[in-house]
Parts: structure tokens; sequence; C-alpha cells
């Protein structure tokens, strides 16, 4: 099988370890398990006792309880029996398309997003077909040119909410639209989450769980809760015959999630409000801050984002995104990542989720380095 390489990730992997400021990650400022018991209140001491005491056999297969009445806490609907626990969302998007998708399907997915939506099934031979998101549209889709792309050979439509890089957020009633068009010819719509909750101002952010009888939602520990480092999440849908293929699947290439892991996510998840909380604050300072200073350089450009954690900011220099990057990582230490890894030339996706500190020193070197352009 081959693949076409993963160009955000091959970006991450060859520069993030050594960045000064690093501000293309993309996780809100993520934890350790001493903060974790701080911020939940739970009692350290209790919880390794209890921990220290098991045997390290599989696991409970299909996922911890605790662990998945955490993540039905997260929907209106879901049920434990609706959730498949995974190795991460990059797992669960793996596992939805290595589940479902075969040769000749066609996939509508929208661009630009996460690769993985239009590049694995791309590599498992399936009629992949790409609705571009435009910045003059505020990177919503299009609902006429969605209805060109889908056909009755449809077998998923591939969408984002909020969406990574440009920050947009699909609103009930455009999901409810793009459910209808996908019930048409009775095609899934698979929804990378893992935005999800990280919103701008107070209000639900709909899942498609929750909105379809064939929606498939995935998310994970990584960006809203500040663990990616447990490398959990999971696929969650009321399809039956979707849940029962994925655990088919599941028993050749994961058999279950690791039991650490799923106990504290279940303790993070229990206490899901309190880290939201701090999530959301962090993550609305951060975008206030990123917009006054993108607001105050006269060569950049963007469309604020509405949730999550990136932006894409376009700027007004005629160099390539994978130059602007390196150069500017190797004469400041800023580290950002390419707008090409997203099919998105002369742009930059930032990241605002990290310490505010990192956020404001990676703004000021960014700026330093625009200076040199215009030397």
């Amino acid at each position: 099988m081959k693949i076409k390489p993963f160009a955000v990730e091959e970006w991450m992997n060859a520069w993030e370890e050594g960045a000064q400021f690093n501000i293309a990650e993309t996780c809100v400022d993520s934890v350790s398990l001493d903060e974790l018991f701080a911020l939940t209140g739970e009692d350290p001491e209790a919880f390794w006792r209890d921990f220290s005491a098991r045997r390290l056999t599989y696991g409970a297969i299909e996922g911890a309880p605790a662990f998945k009445a955490g993540i039905c806490k997260l929907y209106r609907t879901a049920q434990p029996k609706d959730i498949v626990p995974t190795h991460g969302a990059a797992g669960a998007n793996h596992h939805v398309f290595y589940s479902l998708i075969e040769p000749g399907d066609r996939v509508v997915s929208i661009m630009p997003t996460y690769q993985q939506l239009y590049s694995i099934p791309e590599s498992f031979g399936a009629d992949v077909q790409l609705l571009q998101l435009r910045q003059e549209n505020d990177y919503l889709p299009d609902l006429d040119e969605l209805r060109r792309l889908v056909t009755p050979n449809t077998r998923m439509i591939c969408i984002n909410n909020p969406n990574n890089p440009t920050g947009a957020l699909m609103s009930a009633e455009l999901l409810r639209q793009i459910v209808e068009i996908a019930r048409g010819v009775g095609a899934y719509v698979l929804c990378d989450e893992v935005y999800r909750h990280l919103t701008q101002t107070d209000v639900w952010c709909e899942s498609i769980l929750d909105l379809y009888e064939k929606g498939i939602s995935v998310s994970s520990m990584s960006k809203v809760f500040s663990l990616a480092g447990l490398r959990l999440g999971w696929i969650a849908t009321r399809d039956e015959a979707v849940v029962r293929a994925c655990l088919s699947h599941r028993d050749y290439d994961l058999i279950s999630c690791g039991m650490f892991d799923e106990a504290v996510a279940a303790l993070a998840l229990k206490h899901s409000d309190a880290i939201l909380a701090r999530n959301r604050a962090i993550v609305r300072e951060n975008l206030a801050i990123l917009d006054a200073w993108v607001a105050s350089e006269p060569r950049l450009t963007y469309t604020k984002p509405m949730a999550g954690t990136t932006a894409l900011v376009y700027y007004d220099y005629d160099l390539p995104s994978y130059e602007f990057c390196e150069r500017m990582y190797k004469e400041t230490g800023a580290f950002v990542t390419p707008g090409d890894c997203f099919e998105q030339p002369h742009s930059v996706r930032i990241g605002y989720a990290s310490d505010t500190g990192v956020l404001k020193d990676g703004l000021a070197a960014f700026s330093a380095f625009l200076r040199t352009l215009e030397s």
C-alpha cells in the first residue's frame, strides 16, 4: 500500500523537539499528573494505591467502563456501547477507514483539514473528491458544491469541526444540512472532533453523533484535555454495524488500550468540567493576544478562529512557506507550521493554546523575523 507522506507530522517530527518558542503545538497547554490531581481535587495516593494493586493484564478489551462513561458525558445521546477506544484520534481515524472503506468507494473530504481524512482513504483505493474550503466563505463548506460531489455510490463524507488549521466552526444548522445530503445517499459522515468544546463563547458544540444515525465522531484526550501523552482516543457512533466492524478489525491491530492510560483518562473525564474551564480560559485569553498581534502586523491577514486551538495566518512576502518557517526557526527559535502542509501556500498555522508567556515570546520573535524580511 502506498500513501502520501504525512506533511504536517513530518514537519513536527523534524523540528518540534528543539524549538525555543513552540507556537506550532496544537494541544492546550499540557498538564503533568501532579497538575491533573490538583486540578481535579483527586487524592493521588489513593489513585496510586488502587492502580498499583492491579495486575497488568490486557484490561477491559472493549474499554474500561469508567473511561467510556466519561466519554459519554461529552455527547447528548451516547451510551457506553457506542464507544470504541483507540490509540489517539489518529488511530481512530485510521481505524474507521480501515473498517469501512473499500476500493472504488467515493469519499468526499474537505480541504484544508488533517491529512488523514483524505490521504488514508486514497491509499485504500477510494475515489476521493475534495471540497475546498474558502476564506471568503469563512472556511465553511459550500453545500451546493458538496451536493455536486456526493453521488449515489458515496460511502463517506469527511469533515473536521472545529477545523484544523483554520479554527472555523460549523453551526448545528450547517451540520444538519450536511447530514441531509449524506442521508439522501446513505453515506456515513465522519467528523474529526478533536477540538470540540474549545469554543470562544459559552455555547454547546454539537456532535455529528447526536445529529445523525450514521454519524461517526472521532476525538481524543490530547487537544481538549491536555493529555496527549496518554495516546488515547475513541470512535463514537450510534450505528451498531459500524461499532461491530470497528471492534472486529480492532482485534487485528489493537486488541485493547493501556490500563494505565484509561485509568488516568477516566479520572480526567470525571472532572471534565474543571479541565474544560481551565482550557477554555487559555484559548480565549490567547486568541485575544493573537488577534491583536495579527492586527498590528500590516503584512499578515487571517480569518479569526471561532473555536479550537489553531489559526491559519497568511503573509505578504515572496517566500514559500517551508522556507519561511525554516528560516524563522533557525534565526529566532520561533516554531510554526508551513501552510503548504495543508496545501495553503503563503501561510502558516499558529497554535495559540500554549503557555501564554510562550505565545507572547513566540509572536515577538515572529515579528522580529518579519523585520529582517523588510530590511
